[in-house]
Formats: C-alpha cells, structure tokens, sequence
C-alpha cells in the first residue's frame, strides 16, 4: 500500500468516515456456489436473504450507487453481488464516472461472460476473478463460470486470481501448489490472493479446514509466496491466518469499511460476511493483510494498531458532533419555517 493513500484513509477516520466501500451490485448470479457467503441465510440477518432484496438496473442503478458513493466519499469502492457482470450494460456506464472522481474500483467476478476489452490495463481499476480450485473441482463447484470459459473471458487482461481455500483442497498435499504453479504460469493473471473460507459461528461445513488444516495452510502459503512472485502475499499476513483479529472490533478492515447490499440501503454488518462470522476461523485476505500492517511497530510500544484505535475513537466523536449539529440545524430549520407560517 502507498504511503500517500495510508495517509488519506488516516484523514478519512479521523474525519469520521470509512475510506472503503463495497456494494453488492446486484442480487443475481448465475452460480450456485457451495458455502458462497453473500447467499447465507445469515448473511443479512433479521430473516432477510438476498435475493428477498429488491435491486436495480439500468439507470437507476448507476445514479443510486453514484448518490451512495458520493454521500461517503470514500477512496476504494468494490463492486461485488451477487456476480456484477450480470449487470455489465450498468458497470460500462458507471465505471468511467466512478474513475473520475479518482476511486480506486475492484470488481470481483466469477468472469462468466467476457471482460469488456475497455477494462484492460486501466489505471485504479482492479479486476478479481474468484476461482475454486483446480479445475476439476472448480467446475463442479462453478459451473457455469468453468476453466474454459474463465481462460477465454479474461484472454488479454491482467486479472487477480482470488481463491478461498476449502477443507476439500486439503486432500492431496501437493494441491495449494499445483494452484499457484497454473496461475502463475497464466499471463493474463498478475497476482494470486489465497484467503481460507470463513464460516458463521456454530456453522458446521464440509467447506471448513480443521486448525491442523489451517497450520499446513500456513505452512504451504509461506514456502510457495518465495517460489511464486504472483502469490502477492507478505510472510506477516500468511502468518496471520493463525492469529485473525479476534472481533469485528478489533479487525481493522471491518472498522474500516462499509458494506451495502443490493437494494442501497441495507447495510452488511459487522463485515462483508454479514451474520455472525466467526472471527476466530476468519481467513479473509483483507482482513489479515490489514491485521499484518496493524502490527508494524511506529516506534518503540507503538504500533500501527494502536494509533487506528485511537484514530477511529476520534472519528467516532467527530461524527457524533456533526449528527448533533445536522440536527439541531434541522431543528432551527423547522422553527424558522414554522415562525413564517
């Protein structure tokens, strides 16, 4: 991460706003991903799933989530679902918009139709396409997003390969690593991002890998991030998936970011798994890389940890203040109408 981009986000908190944003775009895919979070009967809570949501499209989807955008200011928006290339039409007419205002813009896909050829090496924007596996895994799981579609879809681009670890790929020791050696020997992926699936308290899913799992996983990651320069991990974050903040509260990407889903206006707490995920068996690459930066050392008993803490306590009083202050304006604002009638 850039030293000037740590700085504006650190603006942002103490400003009392969050400098990232994901929207689930829409509530369409056209997979039916096993353990795929967004689709939890948790996910939203209070008996709500997504697809119970109403979303949008065409123009009203590109002016609502331009409105959600500029109301939070925010630095990073990610555009997920649901899968956002089911709105494609929506993403040509948005991105360019979003570009200008100088966001940085991920979108994460399962590349079921092609990448617009408009997106190829265009600066702040980052496609991830999510893969399960190897192939005869993923497209079981995937279908239709399989290899062969995948490989055609992104031919000419520079994706991130983005893979959750499952229990299943923990059959065979040598998997993790026949993964990384086929993406990193793909041209049109730049990186590879490895996060371990993150289950809901008390969930019990064949998807889950044991500690002893997590332990090899750990293991494997940090042998293979010095064989593959395209497995963009630090030693610190692999490092992390044995130690993952302990709560929402604690975890710096949550605290860091908010989470919309697709009818604008719900908003996904206390993270983008929703529900009640269970920190301690969290494998969320975002969350970990951040745990990592949060332990670097400022200067002696001072970490970078520390100071957000106390950062955020600031912006949490900044936006209480200026709550405070929009309503004792609407108050005056009413009084004075009032006084003219």
């Amino acid at each position: 991460m850039q030293t000037q981009a740590v700085l504006s986000a650190w603006g942002d908190i103490l400003a009392g706003r969050t400098p990232a944003l994901s929207i689930e775009l829409t509530k369409e895919c056209p997979l039916r991903c096993p353990g795929c979070y967004a689709f939890d009967a948790a996910h939203l809570g209070n008996g709500q799933v997504l697809r119970d949501l109403s979303d949008f499209r065409g123009e009203a989807l590109v002016g609502r989530v331009l409105r959600a955008v500029d109301e939070r200011a925010p630095r990073h928006v990610s555009l997920v679902g649901g899968d956002p290339l089911v709105r494609f039409r929506e993403l040509e007419s948005l991105l360019p918009q979003l570009l200008a205002r100088g966001i940085f813009v991920q979108i994460v896909t399962s590349a079921f139709r092609p990448l617009p050829e408009s997106w190829r090496n265009r600066p702040r924007l980052q496609v991830v396409v999510s893969i399960d596996g190897l192939q005869p895994e993923h497209d079981v799981r995937r279908a239709p997003a399989t290899y062969e579609r995948i490989l055609a879809n992104i031919r000419g681009q520079q994706i991130v390969v983005h893979c959750t670890i499952t229990a299943q790929m923990l059959s065979r020791a040598d998997y993790l690593r026949d993964f990384i050696a086929y993406w990193s020997a793909n041209p049109d992926a730049k990186k590879i991002w490895m996060s371990v699936f993150t289950p809901q308290r008390g969930a019990d899913l064949p998807e889950i890998p044991s500690a002893a799992g997590r332990r090899f996983i750990v293991e494997q990651l940090l042998r293979l991030r010095t064989e593959f320069p395209k497995l963009d991990m630090a030693a610190s974050a692999i490092e992390q998936l044995l130690a993952p903040p302990a709560s929402p509260e604690e975890c710096i990407f949550a605290q860091t970011t908010t989470c919309l889903s697709a009818d604008l206006n719900t908003v996904i707490s206390p993270c983008q798994f929703g529900g009640s995920p269970d920190c301690s068996r969290c494998g969320c690459i975002a969350s970990i890389g951040l745990a990592a930066l949060g332990k670097h050392r400022l200067a002696p008993g001072v970490t970078v940890g520390a100071l957000f803490q106390g950062s955020l306590a600031v912006g949490k009083q900044v936006r209480r203040a200026r709550r405070v202050l929009a309503g004792r304006a609407s108050a005056a604002a009413k009084a004075a109408s009032a006084g003219l009638d």
